[in-house]
């Protein structure tokens, strides 16, 4: 069975489990948090970075790698499409929200969520770089009633964990959403995919976890 390592306030975390969850797939989870110096940490996962899987083969870290590695070991449901172009433009949308918005958003993050304080010049470049990105974003997004379009995919799965993130770390540093005030108007979409059960119980999960901080 898989073990599923992490804590559930992080967001690739729970991208990772919820793409178990839509699938189906029996898993157990383990409290390990970020930057553990365990060995029993850093034999899956070199850098303690969370998630990580533990496996009867071994350990795996990195999340995009452990969805492929959930997509193909258990097919059913297909949260990728069987043609190659359309399950490209999946990979395609998860890369562009991962790379092009959360990562960038995180510096943003020790003041929008920690109590912290983020530099003005750390303002200022975050600020131009989603400008630029979310408009590239915009592109590339369907919202026809999905990411990629009528149909729920792994790019779902991580849309669903990252774009509130974004939408509330601008509205808290900056007064707005920047989603929002480019146009991309999410929220409708965020409320779709979260009446899913597995978004229903990462949703609760996660809430749960934030009560004992």
């Amino acid at each position: 069975m898989i073990t599923l390592c992490g804590f559930p306030i992080s967001n690739y975390y729970n991208v990772v489990k919820m793409a178990l969850l839509e699938k189906g797939v029996p898993f157990n989870e383990e409290l390990v948090m970020t930057k553990s110096t365990e060995e029993s940490v850093l034999s899956a996962s070199p850098l303690g970075k969370i998630p990580f899987i533990r496996t009867p083969k071994g350990g795996m870290c990195e999340s995009k790698a452990i969805l492929e590695f959930v997509e193909t070991s258990y097919p059913t449901p297909a949260l990728f499409p069987s043609d190659p172009f359309a399950a490209g433009k999946v990979r395609e949308m998860m890369i562009y929200i991962d790379l092009h918005l959360e990562l960038v958003v995180r510096d943003l993050y020790p003041q929008a969520f920690f109590g912290g304080t983020v530099s003005d010049s750390t303002k200022d470049r975050v600020k131009a770089a989603l400008t630029k990105n979310i408009a590239g974003f915009k592109r590339l997004v369907k919202l026809a009633p999905y990411m990629v379009g009528d149909t729920f995919t792994m790019a779902d799965v991580v849309a669903y964990n990252n774009l509130p993130l974004v939408g509330m770390a601008t509205k808290v540093i900056y007064g707005e959403d920047l989603l929002l005030s480019a146009g991309v108007d999410y929220k409708p979409y965020i409320k779709l995919v979260g009446e899913r059960p597995s978004a229903q119980k990462v949703a609760a999960d996660r809430k749960a976890a934030t009560t004992k901080i």
